[in-house]
């Protein structure tokens, strides 16, 4: 097996609702604001060599959408998806399975692409399986009011009408080559890959961790469907990352690639972060 990190492209989010309840004043100690209150976000992927398969964790926002839409996420930096791929020596056409943690358009927008003249959507990885869970494919599909702006039906759509669309259930090592953690408080069965490698384990953060100043647990993202679920669910993720010496692979951190978690008297707390290829060769 061989992980490659890559990265899709940067925005800005708003660093309130990234931080729900918590003050300004404390959070931009870590995650800093711009003048419009915006802070840097990454939308970094992962993709996994292992024997014939090729599997993409995610794929950023994806370059279908109209220059307004990306004019609210203030996209900044050179990184694409296909340039990030190519880096690498390989190309879309060599995707054998894309795996989608869930299916905010952040996450899920590089799967789908217009054609060349513009008049067709279509899967952007042809030979590829694509790959949710039907609990969450049905949250998307009938959205709730909150979620219904993050869920667009140009990147959910194609994915059933290409036939390539398959579902994680509870074997999901042998579906997809590696464990798979569901959680509910950020949106309904987001799925967090772990995996084995290099005799270390690394988990796949999504958004029950975007950066490393979400590890306090009241430092709840304002996008969470279940805030007090998310609490819950980190505080009982994070526990077992600091015992078990995980590393933790940050989606959305523009400084930091992984981290560590500690015990300390306050409760799990920042180790270290490290670039991937610090720690993995």
């Amino acid at each position: 097996m061989k992980i490659y990190p890559i990265e899709t492209g940067n925005f800005k989010l708003d660093g309130g609702a990234m931080f729900g309840v918590v003050p300004k004043t404390i959070w931009q100690k870590t995650n800093p604001a711009d003048a419009n209150n915006l802070i840097d976000m990454s939308m970094r992927c992962m993709l996994i060599e292992d024997g014939d398969r090729l599997i993409l964790i995610d794929t950023g926002l994806g370059n279908k959408q109209s220059q307004k839409f990306f004019g609210y996420y203030s996209l900044f930096g050179d990184f694409t998806l296909a340039n990030s791929l190519a880096k690498h020596g390989f190309h879309s056409d060599d995707i054998t399975d894309v795996f989608l943690t869930h299916l905010h358009f952040d996450h899920c927008g590089g799967v789908i692409e217009w054609n060349a003249s513009k008049t067709l959507l279509q899967p952007a990885f042809k030979n590829a399986k694509i790959w949710s869970n039907d609990n969450h494919w049905k949250w998307a599909t009938h959205p709730n009011p909150r979620e219904k702006a993050s869920f667009l039906k140009e990147n959910i759509q194609p994915i059933h009408e290409s036939g390539q669309l398959n579902y994680i259930h509870s074997n999901a090592i042998d579906q997809i080559g590696f464990d798979v953690l569901f959680m509910d408080g950020h949106t309904e069965k987001q799925m967090l890959p772990k995996i084995h490698y290099q005799e270390k384990t690394i988990v796949f953060m999504a958004d029950l961790l975007p950066t490393v100043g979400h590890i306090p647990l009241p430092y709840v993202m304002g996008y969470d469907t279940r805030p007090l679920l998310t609490i819950e669910e980190k505080a009982a993720f994070l526990n077992e990352a600091a015992t078990q010496n995980y590393y933790l692979y940050l989606e959305h951190d523009a400084t930091h690639e992984l981290c560590t978690v500690a015990h300390t008297e306050k409760g799990v707390r920042l180790k270290e972060t490290f670039k991937f290829t610090e720690i993995f060769s």
